[in-house]
């Protein structure tokens, strides 16, 4: 681990605002970006995500767009088949268990919830294969509810900056909710997406062009730029 010396005490409220400005060229967040675009409902957020793991913004974007052209909501989504699900969304990973999983979900909202997926974290976690990220998003973003959605980015980026320290996304979570000011809980997922794709980087972060790195504690940075 190499850790740079003589670090200002990290300020969030100063790295949030700065953050804000270095990530204006970027693009945004594929699930912000979604909702700027009008498809913001908890079902059209939920779907996207699925479509999203393991999958780059760039891919799941058009994915998600080709998709939406047929259907947008539980009672339409459920009238495709899987295999006309996994036809729409073949350019993401895992294609054909997401189409299952879609379109389970999309027959469930119909015949348990009157077709209406509502902003109700056990009702999304009661769904097979979605998780506290996607359930966090889609209530953060849909529902407008202070949550906080840990993707790879935000775990690497906060350890990294020595904000937290946890082994997992899932202990990241849980140690932003007790320590970052709620107003940021949603922003942080929408900033530090384009922030850990472009700048604080997986391998070779860009530390040189880093609006943090006076207070970037720079932990398991080894090869800085």
């Amino acid at each position: 681990m190499e850790t740079s010396t003589a670090k200002n005490p990290f300020d969030i409220d100063l790295a949030i605002q700065r953050v804000r400005e270095a990530v204006r060229p970027f693009p945004k967040a594929a699930l912000f970006a979604l909702a700027e675009d009008g498809f913001s409902s908890p079902f059209e957020q939920l779907v996207a995500c699925i479509i999203s793991i393991r999958t780059y913004d760039e891919v799941m974007l058009p994915t998600a767009h080709r998709l939406f052209a047929l259907a947008r909501t539980p009672a339409e989504m459920s009238q495709l088949t899987s295999e006309q699900i996994a036809e729409q969304i073949r350019a993401c990973t895992f294609h054909e268990a997401k189409a299952r999983q879609i379109h389970e979900i999309a027959r469930r909202v119909v015949a348990e919830y009157a077709g209406v997926l509502s902003c109700d974290p056990e009702v999304l976690l009661s769904f097979k294969g979605v998780g506290p990220k996607c359930t966090n998003l889609v209530l953060g973003i849909a529902c407008n509810q202070p949550r906080v959605g840990v993707d790879i980015h935000v775990h690497r980026v906060t350890n990294r900056w020595g904000y937290v320290r946890a082994r997992t996304p899932e202990q990241t979570m849980t140690a932003l909710e007790a320590k970052l000011p709620r107003p940021y809980w949603v922003e942080i997922n929408q900033l530090l997406v384009p922030f850990g794709k472009h700048i604080c980087t997986g391998s070779l972060p860009r530390c040189s062009t880093c609006p943090v790195l006076d207070m970037c504690q720079q932990v398991d940075v080894k090869a800085p730029r």
